[in-house]
């Protein structure tokens, strides 16, 4: 009799496996939720970006929490950092001054020190469009990119009618001096080969009227 239930049993769970039944597996181990994001983080920024004037900057040095800096550049591209003082970082790339920063670091106070280095802040870089074009004024370069002359001019509404595209100028600061360029627009809109003409901040766009 303990013979045929034991086959009995056996011939049951043989038949329950052949159709189909679910094999009893393990549970998936729950998933592990994705970190929230901090309200301090900050966005990414181009590495390639230059630092200007009142830019703010914030540095953080790895395992050095005292030496956490935000720090606001000055006209002169000039910002203070502790322990190393001032150090120019107006005119250089992200990469560049936070290698500058790392290195005057280790140089003197730390072992190979790690520094991150991120704008928190961009400052106003502004360009001004006078003469014949559609809508005269101050325009914004966006932050993180660069305008050409062309692109300047249509953002001030492109030219009139009146405008004389061989006698463009743009007048900007070089060390302390003015310098005016003098640029035919037309020549080089025509030249395949022509090297598109970068406006910096504060530069002054004229668009002389024609002689009939």
């Amino acid at each position: 009799m303990k013979t045929s239930r034991l086959l009995t049993c056996i011939l049951t769970l043989w038949v329950a496996t052949a159709c189909g039944a679910p094999a009893q597996t393990a549970p998936p181990p729950p998933a592990t939720p994705a970190p929230p994001s901090l309200p301090g983080d900050l966005p990414a920024v181009s590495q390639t970006y230059v630092l200007s004037p009142n830019d703010v900057v914030l540095v953080k040095v790895y395992q050095e929490d005292d030496l956490e800096t935000r720090m606001r550049i000055a006209k002169d591209g000039t910002s203070s950092f502790p322990l190393i003082g001032v150090v120019q970082l107006g005119g250089k790339t992200i990469n560049q001054a936070a290698t500058l920063i790392r290195d005057a670091l280790g140089r003197d106070y730390l072992v190979n020190p790690q520094i991150t280095l991120t704008v928190v802040e961009y400052a106003k870089r502004r360009f001004t469009v006078l003469g014949q074009v559609q809508k005269p004024g101050t325009f914004e370069i966006p932050n993180e990119e660069s305008v050409t002359l062309l692109q300047a001019i249509a953002m001030a509404g492109g030219y009139t009618r009146l405008a004389n595209r061989g006698g463009v100028t743009v007048t900007r600061a070089v060390g302390g001096k003015k310098v005016t360029h003098t640029l035919d627009v037309k020549l080089a809109t025509s030249d395949a080969d022509s090297k598109p003409f970068e406006i910096l901040p504060e530069d002054t766009i004229t668009i002389p009227e024609r002689l009939f």
